[in-house]
């Protein structure tokens, strides 16, 4: 019987041995580790994931703070009273102009148009139109455009930024 058993564990190798003494086999062993190098690795994608989005806070509120250092204007949609939101679809817009007359807020929109920036007009709820520019929902882009904005003819000194919530 023991030549029988040491005959069958040449053949077999230590997973005979292992698999008598109720351990895993090789192969299971094998398979926990690609299970765990999976879970590794899907744990290390998290971790860069939430310090790219700490990142991005950080660099944010700095440029928020360095905004509101240069005097900045920031307005909230809401207080436009009954502002139209159609086709306004990023957070926020550098708003160069507001008219009462609808043929000047056109004037102004094709010159910015033809300086290469997308437009987008705003009715106020007051019968106002906004001209802006810039739409972005990342503050590096809105702070990047501003800076850009400003060197353009178009671009009055009183601009100020639209917050769409």
């Amino acid at each position: 019987m023991l030549l029988v058993m040491l005959g069958t564990s040449v053949l077999q190798g230590c997973d005979a041995f292992r698999r008598l003494a109720g351990r895993p086999t090789s192969d299971e062993i094998a398979a926990k580790q690609e299970v765990i190098q999976r879970e590794e690795a899907a744990h290390q994608a998290r971790m860069d994931s939430l310090s790219r989005i700490e990142k991005a806070k950080a660099d944010s509120l700095a440029i928020l703070d360095e905004i509101k250092k240069s005097g900045e204007v920031f307005l909230p949609l809401a207080s436009l009273r009954r502002a139209d939101t159609k086709g306004l679809d990023k957070r926020y817009y550098i708003i160069v102009g507001a008219f009462w007359n609808a043929d000047n807020a056109s004037w102004l929109a094709s010159k910015i148009a033809n300086a290469g920036y997308e437009v987008v007009k705003i009715p106020y709820g007051n019968g106002f139109i906004a001209v802006g520019v810039g739409g972005t929902d990342a503050l590096a882009h809105l702070w990047d455009n501003l800076r850009k904005v400003r060197t353009e003819s178009f671009c009055p000194k009183d601009v100020w930024i639209l917050v769409n919530e």
